[in-house]
């Protein structure tokens, strides 16, 4: 009777362990599903591609956000999404990439085997959002590999009026190293620039010639096309040179003894004649205050007024009488401003016509 009671304990007790053994064993199972879940997310899944692709940007390197998988195409696969066939790399660099902060992902939404990943950022300081689209690429070992469906590269458009030097958050461009390749190109054409989705790029100015504080704008949107116009501003230093070269100019005309100086915005047209003898004698009374301002990718010297007297003997043709004649002639003058391949400065004065 002991015997079989004790074989009914050791069964029942059997049976407790094997009850725990079962509810540990679903326990492990579970921790360790919902610890692979954990991982995948957080090292595997689409959205911690996308993240690490941000990361990438946020920490400068961008030769290696080149190298993730779907970011750079042939400029042909590019120029399917509306991007120009000539766009320039000038700006896939370290050195015109801004801040990237504050990177979190909002959603992860798949349909028809594309994931769409939405993140939240700044970007210089300003908030943006962008959707990336995902799409598997294979396995490596038991994980899957991610790529870009649509590369995050974007284009800018820019067009920089009254400078062939700007910058690109801080980094130095000469349009004529990124412009594309043709004989004579307009300074005003549109240069094409590749850029990397997300960042914000500030255009500036600041040469001895033209100036502005800069415009910039968020590329927020993969393969997208932004035109960015940018007017500079002439300097004081700048405008104070053109005041001299056209004092200067002014002055020469003025030494001619001529009632009409040969190619210059002012003279006097008399009905007699000088007198023999008599050559006429100018000065500038008053030079123009110049101002300067754009004109399309060069400048111009808007229509001034200035004063020029004259002293001169004039003989009368009706009874040959000589008179002294001293008079101020006002007038006005303007010109037009070109710079040079070499950043030489040609400027051509003239008057209004």
């Amino acid at each position: 009777m002991m015997q079989g009671r004790t074989v009914s304990r050791r069964r029942a007790r059997l049976g407790i362990d094997l009850t725990i053994l079962g509810l540990i064993g679903v326990l492990l199972i579970a921790a360790l599903g919902a610890g692979g879940a954990s991982l995948y997310k957080q090292f595997y899944s689409p959205s911690a591609f996308v993240h690490r692709y941000l990361d990438l940007l946020a920490s400068g390197r961008a030769a290696d956000a080149l190298r993730v998988p779907g970011v750079a195409l042939d400029l042909a696969v590019l120029q399917e999404s509306g991007i120009h066939g000539t766009a320039s790399e000038a700006l896939l660099r370290h050195a015109a990439l801004a801040p990237l902060d504050d990177i979190e992902i909002v959603s992860d939404i798949k349909k028809d085997g594309v994931h769409q990943v939405k993140v939240s950022y700044k970007a210089g300081g300003v908030e943006g959002r962008t959707t990336f689209s995902v799409v598997q690429d294979g396995w490596v070992g038991v994980t899957p590999a991610w790529r870009f469906e649509r590369s995050p590269l974007a284009e800018i458009e820019l067009t920089v009026r009254g400078s062939d030097t700007f910058a690109v958050n801080g980094f130095a461009i000469d349009r004529r190293q990124v412009a594309a390749h043709e004989e004579n190109p307009d300074p005003l054409d549109p240069l094409h620039l590749l850029v990397l989705t997300p960042g914000l790029y500030s255009v500036t100015v600041d040469s001895a010639i033209a100036a502005t504080p800069g415009v910039s704008v968020l590329s927020d949107k993969a393969s997208a096309s932004t035109p960015v116009d940018v007017q500079a501003q002439p300097t004081a230093k700048f405008v104070e040179v053109v005041q001299q070269q056209v004092e200067q100019f002014l002055s020469t005309c003025a030494k001619q003894e001529v009632l009409l100086p040969t190619s210059c915005p002012f003279g006097l047209e008399v009905q007699n004649r000088l007198a023999p003898g008599s050559m006429p004698k100018w000065s500038i009374t008053s030079q123009p205050k110049v101002t300067v301002v754009p004109d399309g990718a060069s400048w111009a010297i808007p229509a001034t007024d200035a004063m020029a007297h004259i002293d001169v003997e004039i003989q009368s043709l009706y009874d040959g009488a000589v008179r002294e004649l001293a008079e101020d002639v006002p007038f006005q003058v303007n010109g037009t401003i070109q710079v040079l391949p070499n950043g030489s400065v040609s400027i051509r004065v003239g008057s209004p016509s």
